[in-house]
């Protein structure tokens, strides 16, 4: 594929925004190798090149191993993750899905069961930016460094 835009170049302002809110989210309290798992699995569904790439090896950087890294996408069928991972994956990908699966009350109280209510909005929020950045990446057609 071919990139498109620079989009960081292209509007600065509404990057710089879109970098504060991630600054922000870099500083929820939540534990950031679950953030990582969120925005990789994001990314995967959202067939996000740029982002997989990168979160994966921020992962690996961070002490993630390769074996629950390779089967995040398949997280379903592992006995890899823990009760509160498997719920943040599933609210990843039912948020990430949102027009197909309209955040089930399943996935809602398997995440409200692992989660304080600051907690899961805060989740919240990350997957809601890592969804923006994929849509900026995909859509422009940013390229992962070979």
């Amino acid at each position: 594929m071919k990139p498109r835009i620079d989009f960081y170049t292209a509007s600065p302002d509404a990057l710089k925004a879109m970098i504060a809110l991630d600054t922000a989210v870099s500083k929820l309290p939540l534990e950031k190798p679950l953030i990582e798992l969120v925005k990789l699995r994001a990314s995967q569904i959202n067939g996000c090149a740029f982002c997989v790439d990168m979160h994966t090896a921020d992962a690996r950087k961070a002490g993630e191993t390769e074996r629950r890294l390779y089967a995040v996408s398949v997280w379903r069928e592992t006995p890899f993750f823990t009760p509160r991972e498997r719920a943040a994956l599933a609210w990843t990908e039912s948020l990430t899905q949102l027009s197909q699966t309209h955040a089930p009350d399943e996935d809602y109280e398997l995440a409200a069961a692992q989660f304080t209510p600051k907690e899961l909005v805060d989740l919240t929020v990350a997957i809601c930016t890592i969804n923006s950045w994929n849509r900026l990446a995909v859509g422009f057609r940013k390229m992962p460094q070979e």
